[in-house]
């Protein structure tokens, strides 16, 4: 729980089946219906503009269908993570609340470049999962990524996170392709005063928070500023040896959010923020054309956002929402190369081609060093977005939310693009839910929209059935379908460095010179560069239960699913200056279950998650050929490991968290995800927290420890820990 909510009493402020082609001819049916029947009486669900609050009795989520509905009646299962527990529990950093989602797996690739995945299917970045911050979109525009290390979102500001997990393009287009994560930050209202907190731990982990706001009966505001530093793992293994790993960072943030209260049925919020600082990289694991010195990369972000808030009825209510971010990534660095590879490019020889001995001939391994050049990965991504929702509540029982959304991604990069560009997205999206008996409630929603990456339109419905008893329990069949189309580096890049201040002088001629894909590729019959992209497709069933239990002095809540998917068109492959060879040439079926359950008694919280997922990938492209022009049926059966590396059988996590006397809290929580591609994840953490009540503020100490059980590396070679016992302090303060 955060200082700011501190109280003596602990209390907060592909083929359709018969059914499915039944259910679509019911939906129909009773849209036509209700449009021309249906009452006007008014809601008794009050209208809440802006920040947002939750009830208590029947879980309630607004990510799904952008309905604010309970959870009996979502179509589709919600995860729902509070800021207390995140706080609670002593994570240290965004991505690892994942960790509690089940089905979601986090892991590292690259240089310490964390990622988390619904399912596993995963490309280098995270291109299948929508992520929203108080309804902004937040990932990087042209990449398509997910830079979690750079989220200007302190843990202190989190009121709760919404995971919809499987496709939920129905409500917010192609990146939510296998689902969405929705970051809503806490009311400026509620959150009125000074805070700070300092947390200091184990491989340099430095975190320092403060925060300063005011309520008041026109405006409520709030600044905050966050400083994060972490070494990252601790070395890397080449060739049996340890070596250091340069792979942490150290990010500063700024945010400003406000809501400006023009009366009772109208108000206006405004944020933005500010990111700099540094991604440390190593020269041997990151960058391409052998980087002499290590390629950092310079952090300078920013976000504008302001929404409207308009109230026009008790039963109607609308927002438009416009927002620009800038992602500016700076990444200079110098390269070494020997006579070689100048031999190379004077006659036309890929750099990096090997030979019958597996080596580089343009690189030798023990040539010396001839000459240096400075090259960069510069990029600058800004995104523009528009977003007008309308949400009419006819009655308790039919309720509607639709809406038009615009986006324009505009990209900067004599690295990935050769120059500039721009990419375009127009939406229209609606959800009915209705319930025309006590114990059915109907969803049906979709979306339509246009992308300038393909030229062409798609949709993606979604049909649910929920049967709701005793109004704590629900049975939940669903059916939706999403596209996801290729960002702009996928379909449309122009991939060289230049070449400049080239020395000695010897090699002058080379001063200006682009190096290209075409002239580093590895092998040419893997080269795809050039071959346009189509949409990827997923049809997805889900048949899921929610239910809760009271006890005589407490609630157990449980939320199973089910779930069939089929995903076709697939894009896998290598995406590096020397091997470029992305298509869509995977097929996966999955089926599994996946199950969380929480136990809450006064003082006591339990919390359990569990995914089970079982996928069959095949490879689908045209054939790959090797240097004799036989098919090589290692290089596909690459192809689709790579989409599914992050993968896992088993997954989950059990958490606790204990009031105890004397103003102490105690917490411990167990991850694991097992079957990576060499080895299991298992940590076990524990805190410990002393509170302290006094008239003119109220502060916390605490001790967090984390316990790694597996001492072998997962997913990569070089992350590495030394101590397999990781251990924090923190200290905080309000006023």
């Amino acid at each position: 729980m955060s200082i700011t909510n501190y109280l003596p009493e602990n209390q907060s402020r592909q083929p359709r089946t018969g059914l499915v082609f039944r259910l679509s001819l019911l939906a129909s049916a009773i849209i036509g219906i209700t449009a021309t029947t249906a009452s006007a009486a008014p809601a008794d669900q009050d209208f809440n503009a802006g920040f947002i609050s939750f009830g208590d009795d029947i879980p309630e989520v607004l990510t799904t269908t952008r309905l604010r509905q309970p959870k009996t009646r979502v179509p589709g299962s919600t995860t729902v993570i509070t800021g207390d527990m995140i706080r609670d529990l002593g994570i240290m950093n965004l991505y690892e609340v994942f960790r509690l989602v089940p089905g979601m797996v986090v892991n590292f690739v690259g240089s310490h470049q964390p990622v988390t995945t619904y399912h596993g299917t995963v490309h280098y970045e995270q291109r299948r999962m929508q992520v929203l911050v108080d309804g902004r979109t937040s990932h990087k525009a042209t990449l398509s990524d997910m830079d979690w290390e750079t989220m200007p979102v302190p843990l202190e500001m989190i009121e709760r996170i919404e995971v919809a997990r499987g496709p939920n393009s129905a409500a917010y287009g192609i990146n939510a392709f296998l689902g969405t994560i929705n970051i809503i930050t806490r009311d400026p209202a509620d959150t009125a005063g000074v805070e700070t907190r300092v947390v200091s731990g184990s491989r340099g982990y430095l975190r320092t928070f403060g925060s300063v706001g005011d309520a008041g009966p026109d405006v409520d505001w709030r600044l905050t500023y966050e400083k994060r530093k972490f070494d990252g793992f601790d070395y890397q293994v080449d060739g049996g040896e340890r070596f250091p790993f340069r792979n942490g960072h150290d990010i500063n943030s700024f945010t400003y959010d406000s809501r400006l209260k023009f009366h009772d049925q109208v108000d206006l919020e405004l944020r933005t923020g500010v990111v700099d600082g540094t991604k440390y990289n190593d020269k041997d694991k990151t960058a391409e054309l052998n980087p002499f010195d290590d390629p950092d990369i310079d952090v300078r972000d920013y976000y504008l956002q302001s929404k409207l808030n308009v109230r026009t009825s008790d039963r109607h209510f609308f927002h438009v929402m416009a927002s620009v971010e800038n992602f500016n990534r700076r990444q200079p660095y110098t390269i070494s190369f020997p006579d070689e590879a100048v031999t190379c490019l004077e006659n036309g020889t890929p750099l990096f081609r090997r030979d019958s001995n597996r080596d580089f001939p343009c690189y030798p391994d023990d040539a010396p060093i001839a000459g240096f050049a400075e090259v960069d990965a510069d990029s600058e991504d800004t995104r523009l977005e528009f977003e007008l929702q309308d949400t009419l509540i006819i009655n308790n029982d039919l309720k509607v939310a639709s809406g038009a959304g615009f986006r324009k991604d505009t990209f900067r990069s004599e690295t990935y693009f050769n120059g500039r560009g721009s990419n375009y997205q127009s939406r229209f999206f609606g959800n009915l839910e209705y319930t025309p008996l006590s114990w059915l409630t109907l969803n049906a929603g979709g979306n339509w929209e246009r992308t300038s990456t393909t030229d062409n339109s798609y949709f993606s419905p979604r049909l649910a059935a929920n049967f709701t008893f005793n109004n704590r329990h629900a049975l939940r069949f669903v059916y939706s379908e999403a596209v996801r189309t290729p960002d702009g580096f996928e379909q449309n890049p122009d991939w060289g460095y230049t070449l400049r201040n080239v020395s000695p002088a010897i090699y002058s001629d080379l001063e200006g010179r682009r190096i290209t894909t075409q002239e580093a590729y590895e092998v040419q019959g893997w080269l795809t560069l050039g071959r346009d992209l189509q949409e990827e497709h997923i049809i997805s069933r889900e048949i899921s239960y929610f239910g809760q239990f009271p006890l005589e002095q407490g609630m157990l809540s449980i939320e199973v699913r089910g779930f069939n998917d089929e995903l076709r068109d697939m894009i896998s492959g290598v995406i590096q200056l020397k091997d470029w060879s992305v298509d869509n040439n995977v097929a996966i079926d999955q089926k599994g279950f996946e199950v969380e359950a929480m136990l809450e008694y006064p003082g006591t919280t339990l919390r359990a998650s569990y995914g089970y997922l079982d996928q069959d990938t095949w490879y689908t492209g045209e054939p790959i050929f090797n240097d004799d022009g036989d098919v090589d049926t290692v290089k596909q059966q690459r192809t689709t490991d790579l989409l599914t590396r992050m993968s896992v059988r088993h997954s989950g996590s059990l958490a606790v968290i204990q009031d105890l006397p004397w103003g102490l809290k105690a917490s411990s929580a167990f991850y694991w995800a097992d079957e990576f591609g060499r080895s299991q994840f298992e940590r076990f953490d524990a805190r410990i927290a002393k509170r302290i009540y006094q008239s003119r503020y109220t502060a916390e100490l605490a001790f967090t420890m984390q316990h790694y059980l597996n001492r072998d590396p997962e997913l990569s070679s070089d992350n590495n820990i030394k101590d397999h016992n990781q251990f924090f302090v923190e200290a905080g303060v309000r006023f």
